[in-house]
């Protein structure tokens, strides 16, 4: 079976999955975050090297406080148990998205999360935190323009490539496969540049009940597709 390089994820389907049991919103995500360290493990023993995970989207800040302040909480004990579990796993972490907004403790982990982990050699696993792929690509934007104005690059010699090194993915692989939970079908604003050529995988399944068979599932899939990359089949 052809294993995909990278894997992307949408996490879907927390708060529904929750009050279909009659509970919280904040049990849904509690139980989302489980199965993220779950199919870390599994994703990485299939032969997977990279996994992104949208975790905290830009719009996610509309939510209600209460929620928005629980999913704070939630990250903040993440990025504890992260860090044990990237040092028993081999596992290098990084956050991708304006961590500018983020409470300053919550930054303060996340640095210390992606330093401890950097020389790490096993799964590369990359959470979206505070992203938009719009917002992205603003900020790269920005970050060439001002080269531009500092005379550091002509606007002739901007390319895909400078591109993509201003992107907070920047030296990853591009995604081969985005899974999308619970029903949804669309990508919200997820990797916007990144997804030019990947193959998209929906599933009804929540996310909290994510499962090694459904990965499997989402990768069989993956290998009945013919990829193609303009009018290129992949060999």
């Amino acid at each position: 079976m052809n294993i995909p390089n990278h894997v992307a994820i949408i996490l879907d389907g927390n708060g529904r999955w929750a009050k279909a049991k009659g509970m919280p919103r904040n049990y849904g995500h509690i139980q989302g975050a489980k199965t993220v360290e779950e199919i870390c493990e599994v994703a990485y023993k299939m032969g997977i090297q990279y996994l992104t995970v949208y975790a905290f989207s830009t719009e996610n800040w509309n939510r209600p406080k209460d929620e928005v302040d629980a999913l704070m909480k939630l990250l903040r004990n993440y990025m504890k148990n992260c860090l044990k579990t990237a040092a028993k796993n081999n596992m290098c972490v990084r956050v991708i998205g304006e961590k500018s907004r983020l409470d300053e403790d919550i930054r303060l982990s996340i640095e210390q999360l992606e330093e401890a982990t950097k020389n790490n050699t096993g799964l590369h696993f990359s959470i979206a935190i505070n992203y938009g792929g719009r917002d992205e690509l603003v900020r790269a934007t920005r970050k060439i323009a001002e080269k531009v104005a500092a005379g550091e690059l002509k606007p002739e010699d901007i390319t895909e490539e400078i591109m993509e090194n201003s992107l907070d993915t920047a030296g990853l692989p591009a995604p081969d496969l985005l899974i999308r939970t619970c029903n949804e079908q669309r990508i919200s604003n997820f990797l916007l540049w990144q997804l030019a050529y990947t193959e998209f995988y929906f599933t009804g399944v929540p996310w909290p009940d994510f499962s090694k068979e459904e990965l499997e599932k989402a990768v069989e899939a993956y290998n009945h597709r013919d990829r193609r990359y303009g009018l290129l089949k992949e060999e």
